[in-house]
């Protein structure tokens, strides 16, 4: 058979157009939890990163949350001068930035504790389902990550 561009070039025919809507969509269920928090989205998920691993380099953020440096670099800021972060620059190597949290910083954790609750609660999928798409989604990053 041969290749149909006009087929191949509707939306409909597109793995992106449902992981972009999809993605937005599951994006817009954090904000109202994250909203009486001060926080955005992806101010949340440098939060989540520096739960899990606080003294991290800013590289080391970036490659977890799949971020480039300038993206994340004014996100930093704005974080360090809300009291959040304090950002360091290595001793051993004067290139790299530690980012560590301040206690107003741990203390937020308590605040977004009910978050993932919350939202998981909005999504509209049979826990099975939902783990079949994460594993999904995760094995395409991963296949991604090595093309």
């Amino acid at each position: 058979m041969e290749y149909d561009y006009k087929d191949a070039m509707k939306l409909q025919n597109q793995l992106c157009f449902p992981l972009y809507a999809a993605a937005r969509k599951v994006v817009g269920l954090y904000t109202p939890w994250l909203n009486p928090i001060g926080l955005t989205y992806t101010q949340y998920l440098v939060f989540m990163v520096l739960w899990g691993k606080d003294e991290i380099t800013v590289g080391e953020i970036c490659s977890e949350l799949k971020l480039d440096n300038g993206t994340l670099s004014p996100l930093l800021k704005k974080l360090e001068k809300d009291g959040f972060i304090e950002r360091v620059r290595s001793k051993e190597d004067d290139r790299k930035v530690i980012i560590f949290l301040t206690e107003k910083g741990r203390e937020l954790q308590e605040r977004a504790k009910d978050v993932p609750r919350n939202v998981a609660s909005c999504i509209a999928l049979p826990p099975e389902k939902a783990q079949l798409l994460y594993s999904l989604l995760y094995e395409l990053l991963g296949k991604q990550n090595n093309v």
